[in-house]
């Protein structure tokens, strides 16, 4: 995989070989800042959980990193360009709720969506991308559905196909909106062992979250936000009941969550 890079605009701090970076971005709703001031380098190869409180920004700071919503100031590139230019080399996984699963389409057309920008436009689907959309689904374990109309699919099953989606663009960097909410629990082992395995294969994914009590256990890095960078790093130094605290606004039944979840996860570490 070809990945062009160029030296970045967005300051010497930043690197052309960060997946993703941010500078000094701020996005606004309606005059009112969602985001504010964000800063960061996405680390190559990591497995990023973005956590943090319901309106924090978690879903417009991928938005606002893929052009999906505007920009107040601030720059954002993807291996050292702007997005425009590297799409080809990222995938996104959006909200299952977003999505209108009315739409007449199958499961495997669905999936080969991911790949229509390597046939042009107006092209058919050639029966070598009918073949790699196959290959996703069995990945997820949806092969014996790849003709079913998508509405008739469960929710888990609905967003193993739009992982499929991802996952056939073979892309250096998935953008993936809450993967985990409303499945059940086959389902998320299954986006587990994908996230895991993407990682082995020198992947970077950014993942927003909303279980603290799984996040040390999925994710080497965490980003805990607030409208604004509360900490970025590695887990085990930036999932603290500090950080947690100061994330959360003190809300107590969030930080004993987090309390269980790193009690948990020491007990992990020590045996």
């Amino acid at each position: 995989m070809s990945i062009r890079t160029s030296q970045p605009s967005l300051g010497s701090e930043h690197s052309p070989d960060s997946p993703l970076s941010i500078h000094a971005m701020t996005v606004a709703y309606e005059r009112r800042p969602v985001l504010w001031d964000i800063d960061l380098d996405i680390t190559p190869g990591s497995l990023v959980g973005v956590i943090g409180p319901n309106g924090a920004g978690k879903s417009t700071l991928i938005k606002a990193a893929l052009d999906l919503v505007p920009k107040l100031s601030g720059e954002v590139q993807v291996f050292g360009r702007p997005y425009r230019e590297q799409r080809q080399h990222v995938a996104y996984v959006p909200q299952r709720e977003s999505v209108d699963w009315d739409f007449p389409v199958t499961v495997l057309d669905v999936v080969c969506m991911g790949l229509y920008h390597t046939l042009g436009l107006f092209r058919p689907v050639n029966r070598r991308i009918r073949d790699r959309g196959m290959q996703a689904l069995t990945q997820v374990g949806l092969s014996d559905f790849a003709n079913r109309q998508i509405a008739q699919l469960s929710g888990g099953q609905q967003q193993r196909t739009f992982l499929a989606r991802a996952l056939v663009q073979d892309a250096a960097l998935h953008l993936m909106d809450e993967p985990f909410a409303g499945v059940d629990a086959a389902t998320e082992q299954t986006i587990v062992s994908l996230l895991r395995d993407l990682q082995s294969r020198g992947r970077t994914t950014v993942v927003i979250h909303h279980d603290l009590q799984t996040a040390s256990e999925y994710f080497d890095h965490v980003l805990l936000l607030n409208t604004r960078v509360v900490a970025f790093g590695p887990t085990k130094e930036v999932f603290t009941p500090e950080n947690l605290e100061a994330t959360y606004g003190g809300k107590l039944t969030l930080l004993d969550q987090a309390s269980q979840a790193l009690a948990g996860h020491a007990q992990g570490v020590g045996r």
